[in-house]
């Protein structure tokens, strides 16, 4: 590396550069909503779940208020409760699991794939019992699971399928969008997703109609029509703002996702060769890179160095959802090998729309210099 060269610090994520060039139209949006005086469950909010369903290929969408509300009250609206299990990921953000506790259930792992981090159709066989009422699979990373395979085996032994998309939406098996390959896709709108909005936001997407109408109960209070209640719901409503920010944005995602596939094939090339895990993309799916995660033996010692070049990184997740203390009791004595593994030696390098060449070949340029 040259020495005496003053370089720029590159960050995981940059919304706001991804923002920027929408700035006008979110601000007409905005205020359309302000002057409007509707702010909940508007015209916005209607028009981005009939066009975000389109997007994924599925006739039906409710907007809930976050991405972990979306697997809550899918659990809920499909039956899913107290002394049932769902066989899952141990590999996830903890919101994965946590749905299934609020709705009642046992949270079943299952251990993941050493090449994509996800769970098997063969995994999760293994671990159904008379108890297991669903499966939650996560498309991690933005990478999509065998999904195919998994419904089917769903659909064998009359399991409920609900996908977690909360880093997939746009990434595609066999053709088809994640998230329409079960009775529901949970989509989460974090600021940092692939599709981002500016607070919280969810989406649950199904081809179920009688599952869409049960779900628009849930997220408002249980309620059919005002002052009537049939069941115990929540207030989980998708903001009208978010909505209006999101359908902007959601015009954008096919070209944001391309910019992330391109940007991942750019750091394969520029770290191929050096002794790392690159991610691996099967070929039966299109991965969309909402993370860019490596496996290094020496994790901390390389994120020091990429840390004092200025470069940030991120550990998802340093720590599996079988070893957090708030979940042990569901780890039952059990051995999750590949995740533990995982676990310890992953990395996410800085990825999001609009990377540019010269922070890649930045990043790659610190990682070959502390390897070499």
């Amino acid at each position: 590396m040259s020495s005496g060269t003053v370089h720029r610090p590159i960050p995981m994520v940059d919304v706001a550069l991804q923002n920027g060039p929408l700035r006008d139209q979110i601000q007409a949006a905005l205020m359309e909503v302000v002057d409007s005086g509707r702010y909940i469950l508007g015209p916005h909010v209607q028009a981005f779940e009939r066009e975000a369903a389109e997007f994924v290929g599925v006739p039906y969408a409710v907007g809930v208020a976050n991405g972990t509300d979306a697997p809550h009250l899918a659990l809920l609206a499909a039956g899913i409760g107290p002394g049932d299990e769902v066989i899952t990921t141990p590999f996830s953000f903890i919101a994965t699991a946590n749905a299934i506790r609020y709705a009642g259930a046992r949270p079943v792992f299952v251990d993941i794939d050493p090449a994509t981090f996800n769970i098997t159709a063969q995994g999760i066989e293994a671990a159904i019992t008379p108890r297991t009422r669903a499966v939650l699979p996560v498309h991690l990373y933005g990478q999509p699971a065998e999904i195919g395979e998994i419904a089917d085996l769903c659909q064998r032994r009359g399991l409920v399928l609900i996908e977690d998309c909360a880093q997939s939406l746009g990434a595609k098996r066999d053709g088809r969008m994640t998230g329409s390959f079960g009775l529901a896709g949970c989509v989460s709108f974090y600021p940092s997703k692939n599709l981002g909005a500016m607070g919280d936001a969810g989406l649950v997407v199904t081809t179920s109609a009688e599952f869409a109408e049960h779900l628009g109960r849930l997220r408002n209070h249980g309620s059919v029509e005002y002052g009537v209640h049939t069941e115990t719901g929540f207030n989980s409503r998708l903001d009208e703002m978010q909505a209006a920010i999101l359908r902007i944005k959601l015009r954008e995602l096919v070209a944001y996702n391309e910019s992330r596939r391109t940007a991942a094939r750019e750091y394969g090339r520029l770290l191929a060769g050096l002794p790392l895990t690159l991610p691996a993309e099967d070929p039966r799916g299109e991965h969309i890179y909402h993370q860019y995660t490596i496996l290094c033996d020496d994790r901390e010692g390389l994120r020091e160095k990429l840390s004092a070049a200025g470069v940030a990184s991120a550990l998802h997740y340093k720590l599996p959802l079988h070893r957090q203390r708030v979940l042990a009791e569901y780890a039952q004595g059990a051995s999750f090998p590949v995740a533990d593994s995982v676990a310890a030696r992953c990395l996410s390098l800085p990825m999001f729309p609009g990377i540019t060449s010269e922070q890649i070949a930045r990043v790659a340029e610190v990682i070959r210099s502390a390897l070499t």
